[in-house]
């Protein structure tokens, strides 16, 4: 990380999400735990749509097997939202995702993070090279 604030150049991809009225918590924000939901729902659809990954009946799938959030400004409902992605680092059978939450039409990001795919093959549970038509559309996450 840097000490400047992230904004929308240091992403690739943009995925938009409505923040909902049980979103927030006591407090009238987005309550921490949700912004993980965030991130999981751009990047999954992200590799539905783009990659080919076929959630129901695949023969591998995708298992978070690290991840973390910095929160840098607070967002509550009916905020809309924008999720950006980039690949920070892309393995043989592992991805890390950088992450960040924007306010539509806003520079600065809300809140930043990534976490780690390990690709792994449905029946086994075991890491299995990521697939082809998946990697392809990792590639173009990449930041560098």
């Amino acid at each position: 990380m840097t000490d400047r604030p992230l904004s929308r150049s240091d992403y690739v991809e943009f995925h938009s999400i409505t923040t909902r009225w049980m979103d927030n918590d006591i407090y009238g924000h987005v309550n921490n735990v949700t912004y993980y939901s965030y991130f999981d729902t751009a990047v999954n659809h992200y590799l539905i749509k783009t990659g080919g990954l076929n959630i129901k009946t695949g023969s591998v799938i995708a298992y978070v097997v690290d991840s973390r959030c910095s929160y840098l400004k607070s967002i509550a409902y009916p905020d809309e939202l924008e999720v950006g992605l980039r690949v920070n680092r892309l393995g043989n059978s592992s991805v890390e995702y950088g992450l960040a939450i924007f306010r539509r039409g806003e520079t600065e990001a809300c809140a930043s993070g990534s976490f780690v795919h390990v690709f792994v093959n449905r029946a086994e549970e075991k890491s299995v090279p990521i697939p082809e038509g998946i990697r392809v559309a990792l590639q173009r996450l990449k930041s560098d």
